[in-house]
């Protein structure tokens, strides 16, 4: 009777190792949750940080209002006729071809805008540009007629060396007024400038040296 007392319980051990086993898969279950916790927060962190990538590079890019460019592309004479070194003075005229080009995610409207030619701050000569657009990042071109003169020299005492070096400038320029329409939904107004320089060889009538700014 003595030994059966102090015989040891068959389940005891048993039920002590269950609760160690349990607390460990408890535990490892905890750690498991707390790195999939973890984990989502990282990639809700990477995502947020992706999309705010997306919208700074959107708004640099896509969103980003640039000034269209008013050039002249090409020129050249159809007629010229100049004085002498005695008596300066010259008329011609222009076959021009302008361009406005709009780098912009949309369409660029632009108002009537006059163009003016001048030899060294006189005026010599005018054109007008009726409104129209330019479409998303593209180049709107266009031709025009332009008929240049200076009769009275008096106050260009340069024109007679000019012409007797067979090299006459003529500078153009203009400010057009306009408004860009970015993907429909935002509107600004952008104006852009003219400012061009070319040069007329009266030997050969040509227009060479377009230099626009």
């Amino acid at each position: 009777m003595a030994e059966k007392e102090h015989q040891p319980l068959p389940y005891a051990n048993g039920h002590g190792q269950s609760d160690a086993e349990a607390g460990a898969a408890a535990h490892d279950a905890g750690e498991q949750r707390k790195k999939k916790r973890t984990k989502c927060f990282i990639y809700i962190a990477l995502f947020v940080i992706l999309q705010l990538g997306v919208i700074a590079i959107f708004s640099v890019t896509v969103m980003k209002i640039r000034t269209p460019k008013f050039r002249i592309r090409s020129a050249h004479l159809t007629s010229f006729h100049a004085g002498t070194p005695a008596s300066p003075s010259f008329s011609g005229t222009v076959n021009a071809e302008f361009s406005v080009k709009n780098a912009n995610f949309g369409r660029y409207k632009y108002k009537n805008t006059t163009v003016d030619f001048f030899y060294k701050g006189t005026p010599v000569g005018q054109v007008f540009v009726r409104d129209s657009r330019a479409g998303w990042r593209s180049t709107k071109k266009f031709k025009v007629v332009v008929d240049l003169n200076l009769a009275n020299a008096q106050g260009n005492p340069q024109l007679a060396s000019d012409l007797n070096a067979g090299v006459v400038q003529i500078t153009s320029q203009a400010r057009m007024a306009g408004r860009v329409e970015l993907i429909f939904v935002m509107k600004k107004n952008k104006s852009t400038d003219m400012n061009c320089n070319m040069e007329i060889v009266t030997a050969t009538q040509q227009i060479r040296n377009i230099v626009c700014k």
